[in-house]
């Protein structure tokens, strides 16, 4: 347990002391949001769909959890180049403890992506249904965080170049995103289309998000914590079972 908690510090820390990284990951979201917001917003309206900021924050606050989780696979490949992954993987702790470490470290960050991206949206005039919201959202938030950094931990631990690691991510992340409803309402989509927005866990963490700072049926809102969860448990089974197998 002691190196889980070392392991989760690190990642944070070396988040905080990243300015750089900070400021990077959240323009991407923010360009999302004014670009998309203000400038589909008439149009969104005029179709009868509402404010479309108020649709729009909770897909881009999970856009901002889902980038920041995914990559931070990508310092498995760069600890394993620089030799710390070596020093960490022969010290006599077992291989899950520090891959859920190095998870719970990752989802945190991103968690803390995800909350300036709403305290961003907010500034934006994006308004919450009640504050009390906030609690079901970072839960929301947490499981997207850790599903998210599983997978990308998983894909690192069988790549050996982060030119490979970014290549897959991109081929993941962009359909994943766009396919989750965060952009769009997934009503009236092809059939085919939107089996993928079911298969899809981004989906059911977005919806969750939208029912926390939006209000909506709390019975719908467990159904899409409950789904978020077990996706969230495969892919941490799956990502330490990749670990594991990690040569050094």
């Amino acid at each position: 347990m002691n190196a889980i908690g070392a392991l989760w510090l690190r990642q944070i820390k070396r988040y905080l002391r990243s300015r750089s990284r900070l400021i990077g990951s959240l323009g991407q979201p923010l360009l999302f949001l004014l670009a998309l917001g203000f400038g589909f917003g008439p149009i969104f309206k005029k179709a009868g769909g509402g404010n479309y900021i108020q649709f729009l924050t909770p897909g881009i606050v999970a856009m901002g959890v889902l980038f920041t989780a995914i990559f931070s696979g990508i310092e498995v490949i760069w600890d394993r180049q620089f030799g710390f992954l070596k020093e960490t993987l022969v010290a006599p702790v077992s291989r899950i403890y520090i891959m859920l470490g190095r998870t719970l470290g990752g989802a945190t960050v991103a968690v803390i992506q995800g909350i300036l991206v709403l305290t961003i949206a907010t500034l934006a005039g994006f308004k919450w249904n009640s504050v009390i919201g906030i609690f079901p959202a970072l839960c929301f938030m947490f499981l997207i965080a850790v599903l998210f950094t599983a997978l990308g931990t998983g894909i690192a631990s069988v790549l050996e170049d982060m030119q490979g690691f970014q290549i897959i991510m991109n081929f993941l992340v962009m359909p994943i995103f766009f396919f989750s409803g965060s952009l769009f309402p997934l009503s009236g989509l092809p059939h085919f289309l939107g089996v993928l927005a079911a298969l899809n866990p981004l989906t059911y963490g977005i919806e969750g998000l939208r029912i926390s700072l939006l209000g909506g049926s709390s019975l719908r809102m467990a159904i899409d914590a409950l789904t978020l969860l077990v996706f969230s448990t495969a892919l941490l089974f799956i990502g330490s079972r990749l670990f594991e197998k990690i040569q050094i």
